[in-house]
């Protein structure tokens, strides 16, 4: 699993306290329960998708590339984190355009690489 990291990375107010904790066990792939991660969605109809970081070790995701929005302490903490997201996006952009919005966090990476198909027209 490729996991890259929003450079303005949101963080709930629970999580602050451990934010660094909270990266350095998401990234030796043992989050702990009652950590969420925000990414952009993998389908065109979404903005954003909630994991918790649990599953991001599973079979499944350990072929997916990631790139992290926000993590949070507890499942309501993340929907906050999100709304906190999509407010911003909508302040700064007039809509809901999350790759206008961070722009390229990191060189190279994109947004959701399911996300950024030929056929998709909201990931271009």
């Amino acid at each position: 699993m490729k996991i890259s990291w929003y450079d303005r990375l949101y963080v709930g107010e629970k999580a602050k306290k451990k934010r660094y904790r909270i990266i350095q066990k998401i990234r030796r792939s043992k989050p702990g329960p009652g950590i969420y991660v925000i990414t952009p969605a993998v389908n065109g109809n979404n903005i954003l998708d909630i994991y918790p970081a649990m599953t991001l070790s599973e079979p499944f995701y350990r072929e997916k590339e990631f790139l992290i929005l926000g993590i949070a302490s507890g499942y309501w903490e993340a929907l906050e984190v999100a709304g906190s997201i999509v407010s911003d996006m909508y302040r700064k952009t007039g809509g809901f355009d999350l790759p206008a919005f961070i722009g390229n966090p990191l060189s190279g990476t994109p947004l959701c690489p399911e996300c950024m198909g030929e056929n998709n027209e909201r990931g271009r």
